[in-house]
């Protein structure tokens, strides 16, 4: 398996606890048997900062941050190009902007997209989507 990219929505089911979190579970061991880099588009890390702190407070927040970085998540910065890209992707898509980066990132690295959100739907035609 090459990189997997995950989304926010797959990422709040697994901390969480909700449905689709064993999916994500099991999607991670098997990414890290194999030693497939596991990433996540900073505007992705930033929607999970400001749901998680909202939802549960900032120890939560922290929590979540911690647990990216120990299960070695990279996470993706946003240059230019790539903001570019999913501008373009929203002005076809009626999707949410921060749904776009996790497009845009999954394109550009050649990765799956993990997600349970059902606006992806319209973009299988771009991008792999493992679905929890």
């Amino acid at each position: 398996m090459n990189s997997i990219l995950f989304d926010s929505f797959a990422m709040l089911r697994f901390f969480y606890e909700e449905t689709g979190a064993e999916r994500v579970r099991e999607l991670l061991k098997e990414a890290l048997k194999n030693e497939a880099p596991l990433l996540i588009s900073a505007i992705n890390v930033g929607e999970l900062i400001y749901i998680i702190r909202r939802r549960s407070g900032e120890d939560a927040k922290l929590q979540m941050l911690v647990k990216l970085k120990s299960l070695g998540f990279t996470i993706l910065s946003c240059p230019n190009e790539l903001i570019f890209r999913a501008a373009e992707l929203k002005a076809r898509y009626p999707m949410s902007y921060a749904d776009t980066f996790a497009v845009a990132s999954a394109i550009e690295h050649n990765a799956p997209l993990v997600t349970g959100d059902l606006e992806f739907r319209q973009v299988e035609h771009l991008v792999k989507i493992l679905w929890v």
